[in-house]
């Protein structure tokens, strides 16, 4: 077919077109500027104008004329607005069954009834095989009237591996250790439980959601948080310098070295002992040790003096004969230098000394 060329005559046809595309539009100054034409075949032309109506931004006013063979005049065939290259298009048109998207249903709502699922199929119908029953209705749970199907199994794989609980989600890239390291994993059953699991941690964003192994979050069982820095310098310590303890060596290394056993018997001895050391020193002396008291007439005579009583010198402020001293024991000094101040009844009972006889 030979290729389309230009007609003089309906290519003058542009006051034509406007006329029709003013008359279609609800306003005349809707109709912009001209845009120029274009040659849809043989004896066929399109003129093209502007759209300045809101919300049609791109769009054009388009008139196609026509003329008859060796006709000298245009004829409208179709006039209509038509989005530009550069117009503002909505979403493809798509079927009322096909327009439900995840999130769409709220409470009570329902969706219609798919009796050809292709994500569905078949569940188990029982053989009689108690073997094979037991394994697909009580451990794969497949006694229902329809299942996932291959097809809907790897549908589910891929939406969830590749969502925001899959191993390419911010968190997941951020996280220390994978989830398949987690205490708080809970397996699936079934071919999925190889790739996913269930997270039970009440403190993960993924609380309760089906999460892959090799995701991850900071709420990680096995993983801890690195102190932040500081820009305060460490504390000194603390030192206590108002409070003393007061430990004593030499008891504690004697405690530790007498036995257990005998230590209330070692107390009760040094009571005793102590007991007894004080006895003795207030307990007066003996009187088989005191030295008798010489009367001045029953003196011996030099010659029965003992020579050391004859020898002891005479102090030169010695006593008159009147005053004579009384010779008294060593034990009654001693008996003396542990009473300083004697009993003043004491020192009556005892007689006084008599003077010597004149010779």
């Amino acid at each position: 077919m030979p290729a389309a060329t230009k007609d003089a005559v309906l290519g003058s046809a542009v006051d034509l077109a406007r006329e029709v595309a003013i008359g279609l539009a609800e306003d005349p100054s809707d109709v912009g500027e001209y845009l120029g034409l274009v040659v849809e075949g043989e004896r066929l032309v399109s003129h093209r104008f502007a759209s300045a109506a809101r919300g049609y931004r791109g769009w054009e006013w388009t008139v196609t004329v026509a003329r008859v063979p060796r006709g000298r005049t245009a004829t409208v065939c179709e006039a209509e607005l038509l989005p530009g290259p550069d117009a503002v298009l909505g979403q493809a048109w798509l079927p009322w069954s096909e327009r439900i998207r995840p999130g769409d249903i709220g409470p009570g709502d329902v969706l219609p009834f798919k009796a050809d699922d292709p994500r569905l199929e078949p569940g188990w119908t029982p053989t009689g095989d108690p073997e094979l029953d037991d394994v697909a209705i009580d451990e794969l749970a497949l006694a229902r009237v329809r299942v996932l199907s291959p097809q809907g199994r790897d549908e589910a794989a891929e939406r969830w591996y590749r969502g925001p609980h899959g191993p390419t989600s911010a968190g997941s890239l951020a996280s220390a250790a994978a989830c398949g390291s987690c205490g708080f994993l809970v397996p699936i059953q079934g071919s999925l439980g190889t790739v996913f699991g269930v997270c039970a941690n009440q403190w993960s964003p993924d609380d309760g959601t089906v999460v892959s192994v090799d995701h991850g979050c900071g709420a990680h069982s096995e993983t801890d948080s690195e102190a932040p820095p500081t820009d305060w310098p460490a504390a000194d310590p603390l030192i206590d310098e108002l409070s003393l303890e007061l430990v004593n060596l030499a008891q504690s290394s004697a405690a530790r070295a007498a036995p257990q056993a005998t230590a209330p018997e070692v107390a009760v001895d040094d009571a005793t002992t102590a007991t007894a050391e004080a006895d003795e020193t207030t307990e007066p002396a003996d009187a088989s040790t005191e030295a008798p008291i010489v009367d001045a007439a029953t003196e011996p005579t030099d010659a029965s003096v003992p020579e050391d009583a004859a020898a002891a010198p005479v102090a030169d402020d010695a006593p008159a004969a009147d005053d004579a001293p009384v010779v008294v024991d060593a034990a009654e000094e001693t008996e003396a230098a542990t009473d300083p101040e004697p009993d003043d009844a004491a020192a009556a009972d005892q007689p006084a000394a008599r003077p010597d006889p004149e010779p």
